[in-house]
């Protein structure tokens, strides 16, 4: 089981181990079950204030820049992920013409976030746009997809964060072109997952033709390697992909956002990639409506609450919130941007009026009142006179309404740096998520969650949980499975997923807020589509669930 080993108090009980007592009562023989032990959980019906957040970008120890030239004005993601199993997340940022650096957390629980680089010719790679994290070989240890200009290269993970270069022990080609997208899933009967390489331009360049977009690449195994990639074309200049199951089917296809500046027929795409079936394009027969955008990035997540996952898409100008149409049974999307208060298509403050440019958009709960948030990085993609220059960051705080509403200014993370990739995640492992973006040319920045601002945990910012998922054999990470954290009438619905977001992604504690909720009742649906029972997760506490397990409780002793 990867993450910290839970205590053995010399009594011979696991400490945090859930006597979970389970009242069944069978209603009908093989059909429906009623769990009787959902009470106590209270309702979140309240939105709670912003957070307060404090930049501690100069005693981070993070010290990395994203920079380059014409060739680096796309990607700049960072990797977040436990490296050396102490349950603290690590870093690796993509730094373009600069090396790209691993970092190792040495935080101290609900302390300063610090950080320290390890140096080594294996990581310090150069031309690197992102990376995502993986266990590709289902070893326990995970892996990194580098995404680069150029050759793109698989890191196998060695444990103790040391890594060694594995693009010849799985044979993965790893390519010659301008790779920003990445996105993976394990498909039924294989030990390796089917990977996805979104690419962005051809490369190289030539600059007095008008550019091309480059196809995007499938790799799926044949047994312990993988086999030749398939090309999946047209290609229209991607920047962001991701394996979702949009219509929970278990089918999990590929969303593709492309970028228009460099097409004239091309679209957003959507592929429809099942085991044993040649990928194929979803068109207007299947229910497919083409939009055009600037698609720079792609995020997943039940915000309606009917259980299925909406899209947004990052754009220039106002982004996309894509929902299924009620009753749909293809792929016919409508977007609610504009009634759910997300199009963050202008800055929110300043004199700059023209249209913003975003990249990186991730839905989590900042606050704790158990309603999604929505943070999204800003910044021109250099020098683009007809986009806004001074573009600061979004933090769209979610109302029991379904609405969203900014806040990043009263925040404090209203970053007006060219901003790219990004991480919301609990650094300090204090249960309140913390916030470090990658800017282009400037530093990386980081933010640390103070909750009210002050020293303890603060009254008026939610109680939460933070949940990992394990199970034995192939994909140990659960990639592709459904939790379900209900907060007394309050149901959070989250697919586990790896891809989307700007040139990075995260593996580790998925956090959820729970408002005044003492507890929440979590049942998960594995990527094979079995079903766990029910059961009952203490308020801010660390919980491991461990496929046909009870519940394990973990809690970090960091000086």
């Amino acid at each position: 089981m990867r993450g910290p080993a839970v205590v053995d108090d010399g009594s011979g009980l696991r400490i945090g181990t859930v006597v979970v007592v389970l009242v069944v009562l069978a209603l009908v023989a093989g059909a429906a079950f009623v769990y009787l032990g959902r009470t106590g959980a209270v309702t979140p019906d309240t939105a709670l204030p912003a957070p307060v957040f404090v930049e501690e970008t100069m005693t981070s120890g993070i010290d990395h820049a994203y920079a380059g030239g014409f060739e680096f004005f796309v990607g700049g993601g960072v990797a977040t992920f436990d490296c050396n199993d102490d349950g603290r997340s690590d870093l690796f940022l993509a730094g373009g013409s600069n090396a790209a650096t691993l970092y190792v957390n040495e935080s101290p629980v609900g302390g300063d976030l610090r950080f320290s680089p390890i140096s080594n010719p294996v990581t310090d790679l150069e031309a690197v746009l992102g990376a995502y994290p993986i266990d590709v070989d289902s070893d326990g240890y995970l892996d990194l997809a580098v995404l680069r200009l150029g050759e793109n290269v698989m890191l196998r993970g060695l444990g103790d964060c040391r890594f060694e270069r594995a693009n010849e022990v799985w044979s993965v080609d790893g390519g010659e072109e301008w790779t920003a997208a990445f996105s993976a899933k394990w498909e039924s009967g294989n030990t390796l997952p089917t990977l996805a390489f979104g690419n962005y331009l051809d490369w190289p360049v030539d600059r007095e033709q008008a550019a091309s977009c480059a196809d995007n690449a499938l790799l799926r195994p044949g047994g312990a390697r993988y086999e030749s990639a398939t090309a999946l074309l047209p290609g229209w200049c991607t920047l962001s992909v991701l394996f979702a199951d949009w219509d929970r089917s278990g089918g999990r296809d590929l969303r593709v956002a492309n970028d228009r500046h460099y097409y004239v027929d091309g679209s957003e795409q959507m592929w429809r990639i099942r085991a044993g079936e040649e990928p194929r394009l979803y068109t207007e027969a299947d229910g497919w409506n083409d939009i055009q955008l600037w698609g720079m990035g792609l995020a997943s997540q039940d915000v309606t609450g009917d259980g299925y996952p909406e899209f947004f898409i990052t754009s220039q100008g106002d982004n996309k919130l894509q929902t299924l149409e009620e009753g749909a049974e293809q792929p016919d999307y409508g977007d609610i941007a504009i009634r759910r208060g997300v199009t963050a298509h202008r800055p929110f403050l300043g004199d700059d009026v023209l249209p913003s440019t975003a990249w990186h958009p991730e839905f989590q709960d900042v606050n704790n009142d158990g309603f999604l948030d929505l943070f999204i990085t800003k910044g021109n993609v250099e020098a683009m006179p007809e986009y806004a220059m001074a573009d600061p960051n979004n933090l769209l705080l979610g109302q029991p309404d379904g609405t969203f509403e900014e806040n990043a200014a009263v925040a404090g993370v209203a970053s007006l740096a060219r901003s790219r990739g990004a991480a919301v995640h609990d650094f300090n492992l204090d249960g309140l998520l913390d916030i470090l973006v990658v800017n282009r040319i400037e530093n990386v920045q980081v933010w640390r969650n103070l909750g009210s601002g002050g020293s303890s945990k603060p009254a008026e910012i939610g109680n939460w949980i933070a949940i990992q998922l394990t199970q034995p054999g192939t994909n140990p990470d659960a990639i592709s499975s459904w939790i379900e954290v209900e907060i007394g009438e309050l149901v959070v619905v989250r697919e586990v997923t790896i891809g989307g977001g700007h040139a990075g992604d995260q593996i580790g504690w998925l956090h959820f807020g729970l408002g005044e909720s003492g507890k929440a009742v979590v049942r998960v649906t594995w990527p094979d589509g079995g079903v766990d029972e029910y059961f009952d997760v203490a308020a801010n506490s660390f919980a491991t669930l461990e496929r046909g397990q009870s519940v394990e409780y973990w809690t970090p002793s960091f000086p």
